[in-house]
């Protein structure tokens, strides 16, 4: 279709076509006298945007205009439920468990995949709360700018974008290794060395780079045949979980369950915190309730379903592998492949291996899918050039944000070792999500123009005492002082949570979907996230 042909709902474009306004759309732009009138208002314009919140509605309907077109509504439950499978289980698992087992928890790092598990999905209560009321692909940045306001969803949105780039570059690199090692070859023979570089920048991966670019292509296409390779694939890597756990059963030995806590309670919980980002994936899923048919029905059964599939299936591979292998003889580089070797299946590994690069390319799909609506949606705001907030008219993804992620994400990996991108991850992700469930509880709590004054004091000193008290029971775990600690901070956070549960009113309960047990789920969710982060 011709650029600037008029069509129903607005005006159609091809996508790798651009005008001045999709760079710069505001007045501030439209003459010199403008911007320098502008510069000389910022104060006054950054204190309405630190106080300047938006609504369910703005975002539902009139920032989602700003596509142009509408994403195709395709999804169901069931693509919800294993595109969170997908994210999810990559080849974290493969590692994290064997690390754990050895060096923090030992056989009992099955109850920590339970802890980060529960974890993780009260996180993910959050997410689908929002999800269900705001459907739209701005996930955590949209509800973010609806209870927390727009500097706060500016700050968040950054945070956002470089996650997605960093982890998409990280998945990028992981994928170039498990390939290396299926073709019984050292990563560093498909890349290219140059010696006289620092050697965390250079090592240069094109091969990660082609897998960014085939699976970019893949999410651009269409949402929906995505959803059905990313089902298929998911559903061979079942079969490979599936033989691991019954194969490796077969050669369990009871006796290296004993002893089953061989580092006390302090050990399960650290293992746990660490295990916690072998969860991490599925706030990508949120981002496809724009997308989704029916979101009040669809968005609690795939999310919280995917969730349940990936915490069984974690404690299924933990078992089987203490089973297998006494926790103090574990490989923490390829604990599974080396458990097989040792019990005569050496043949095992190449599943095995299969299996993590399946793992891996579903990872890599979910992010680019994911990264691509985060940025459409922070364009519709005008936070960046709504350039990238076009939505293809044809396949009804978002073109031109799906490929700038892909050029910034493949940059990044083609140059970055995977141990400086992972060092840089971990941060942001655990950032974002004390965000939603703080803004969870505003929006339970707040509601402009019908809490009292008297209210909004105590949801603030409330807010404070919680999570100054979950900061402090953090800290007192991170140094292990003893009770004195403890019988200070913990008070104080159940001062600050049953205050506000009986002395603050709930302005807002949810339609559809919502979190039980708030506020005592909520603050649950923002101490363990700062457990996490002392640790």
């Amino acid at each position: 279709m011709a650029d600037g042909e008029a069509a129903e709902g607005g005006v159609r474009r091809r996508g790798c076509t651009f005008q001045k306004n999709d760079f710069f759309p505001e007045e501030s732009f439209k003459s010199w006298g403008n911007y320098g009138r502008a510069v000389m208002n910022t104060p006054l314009r950054f204190k309405d945007h630190v106080l300047k919140r938006s609504s369910d509605h703005a975002e539902i309907v009139d920032v989602k205009a700003q596509s142009g077109n509408e994403m195709k509504k395709t999804l169901n439950w069931w693509d919800l439920m294993w595109f969170g499978v997908g994210a999810v289980v990559g080849s974290g698992v493969f590692v994290l468990t064997g690390l754990e087992a050895k060096e923090k928890a030992g056989p009992a790092v099955v109850l920590s995949f339970v802890i980060s598990g529960v974890s993780a999905l009260l996180s993910v209560f959050c997410y689908t709360e929002f999800a269900v009321e705001i459907p739209v692909a701005g996930g955590s940045f949209a509800y973010l700018r609806v209870e927390l306001g727009d500097f706060v969803a500016f700050i968040a949105g950054g945070n956002i974008l470089l996650e997605y780039v960093i982890g998409g570059a990280a998945v990028a690199r992981s994928w170039t290794s498990y390939f290396a090692t299926l073709c019984n070859r050292n990563p560093d023979d498909f890349r290219i060395v140059v010696h006289n570089m620092n050697p965390d920048y250079g090592h240069l991966d094109p091969v990660a780079v082609v897998a960014l670019i085939a699976i970019t292509a893949l999410a651009v296409y269409s949402t929906k045949n995505s959803s059905i390779f990313n089902y298929i694939a998911t559903i061979f890597h079942m079969v490979v979980l599936l033989f691991i756990i019954i194969a490796g059963l077969s050669k369990a030995k009871i006796e290296n369950y004993s002893p089953f806590t061989p580092f006390g309670f302090r050990g399960i919980v650290s293992a746990s915190a660490v295990l916690f980002f072998a969860y991490v994936g599925f706030d990508a899923v949120a981002t496809m309730a724009e997308e989704t048919k029916n979101p009040a029905r669809d968005i609690p059964i795939g999310l919280v379903g995917s969730m349940t599939i990936t915490t069984v299936l974690y404690c299924l591979l933990a078992t089987t592998l203490c089973l297998m292998q006494n926790y103090k003889e574990v490989d923490t580089n390829a604990p599974f492949s080396v458990a097989f070797s040792v019990v005569g299946m050496d043949w095992a590994k190449y599943i095995i291996s299969i299996g993590a690069l399946k793992g891996i390319t579903t990872v890599l799909l979910v992010i680019s899918v994911g990264q691509a609506r985060y940025l459409t949606h922070i364009a519709r705001t005008h936070m960046m050039p709504p350039w990238f907030a076009f939505v293809d008219d044809r396949t009804g993804t978002p073109m031109n944000a799906s490929i700038s992620m892909l050029i910034a994400s493949s940059i990044v990996a083609f140059f970055t070792d995977l141990g400086i991108l992972s060092n840089l991850l971990s941060i942001t992700t655990l950032f974002i999500f004390m965000l939603v469930a703080l803004a969870l509880l505003v929006r339970r709590y707040y509601s402009s123009g019908v809490t009292t004054k008297v209210n909004q004091v105590n949801l603030i000193v409330c807010l404070i005492l919680i999570i100054g008290s979950s900061l402090g029971i953090s800290a007192c775990w991170a140094s292990d002082n003893g009770w004195i600690g403890y019988s200070i901070v913990v008070p104080l956070w159940f001062l600050g949570t049953g205050g506000l549960w009986l002395f603050v009113p709930m302005e807002k309960k949810p339609d559809v979907w919502g979190v039980p047990l708030v506020p005592w789920v909520s603050f649950g969710i923002l101490y363990i996230v700062g457990v996490t982060c002392f640790i």
